[in-house]
């Protein structure tokens, strides 16, 4: 896969943007060969973790194969994986989640992701996002763009829709469970009503949907930076806006809001309007 290089070299001590980039597609490429092998396996290893969600031999195996090319090729630069933590510098962080929708593969459905990010203190500069189940990858770095591919084919650029009304807007919201627990079941019924079209596609799906111009809004709660990090590059680089759900460019805010950047400020606006519904006189 080809993909442009940066305009401004990183210093000559560090490794230069596009180089780091090159690195996270061999990441994501030795991730979809351990992950796919066990997809859909009647006898895969599946155990809870101690918050009580699944996790599987594929996302241990999968972070290792990740971590094991890194401290091979970039033995400076620090880790934090889902399964396995955080180790080493934070100046440079690469940023893990091995598989990203464990529900959806335990299950035997397609519609899960290795995700891959690069954080250079603290602010993601790398991100890769690859489902090799539908055969499909997309990628960016920090002035280089954002990209998707299929596996034979050659990279196309992304890029946000033109959609600048919330009336003709599509919106993915996740799962109103979350919505319920975070306190913003007003602000998702809002929301709702107000766009032309909601679905809850799931995981990190819809934020390529978006990327590629064919949702407006994607949003959701209880992520951490792991859940998160390579769209706060892929996203931007479309063309869109990417923020915590209260505006603040923070991945560890364990919330996300990412639109086509035209409807951002109206979108905000929409979800945090304060509830004027009358209450009972005492």
């Amino acid at each position: 896969m080809t993909f442009p290089r940066p305009s401004h070299p990183a210093a000559s001590s560090e490794p230069s943007i596009a180089e780091d980039l090159a690195l996270a597609l061999r990441l994501a490429d030795a991730a979809d060969a351990v992950s796919m092998a066990r997809f859909d396996a009647a006898d895969l290893d599946v155990s809870l973790k101690a918050d009580a969600t699944h996790v599987t031999e594929s996302d241990l195996a999968t972070e290792r194969a990740i971590r094991a090319i890194l401290e091979a090729e970039r033995a400076a630069d620090g880790v934090f994986g889902e399964e396995f933590g955080a180790a080493g510098d934070t100046h440079r962080q690469w940023i893990i989640d091995p598989i990203d929708g464990t529900a959806n593969y335990l299950k035997g459905i397609p519609m899960w992701a290795t995700l891959i990010a690069l954080a250079v203190d603290g602010v993601p500069r790398v991100g890769v996002v690859s489902q090799p189940a539908i055969g499909r990858r997309w990628w960016g770095a920090t002035g280089l763009g954002a990209w998707t591919g299929h596996a034979d084919a050659e990279p196309r650029r992304l890029a946000v829709s033109s959609v600048d009304t919330v009336a003709e807007a599509s919106v993915s919201f996740q799962s109103i469970a979350q919505w319920r627990d975070a306190g913003e079941l007003a602000a998702l019924e809002r929301l709702t009503t107000a766009a032309w079209r909601d679905r809850a596609y799931g995981d990190a799906w819809p934020y390529m949907l978006l990327a590629e111009g064919r949702l407006e809004l994607v949003a959701e709660f209880g992520v951490k930076e792991y859940d998160i990090a390579p769209y706060a590059v892929i996203i931007p680089e479309a063309g869109g806006r990417f923020t915590a759900y209260d505006g603040s460019d923070s991945i560890s805010a364990r919330s996300a809001l990412a639109t086509n950047g035209i409807l951002h400020d109206g979108f905000l606006a929409l979800l945090h309007t304060p509830d004027t519904t009358p209450t009972e006189s005492r």
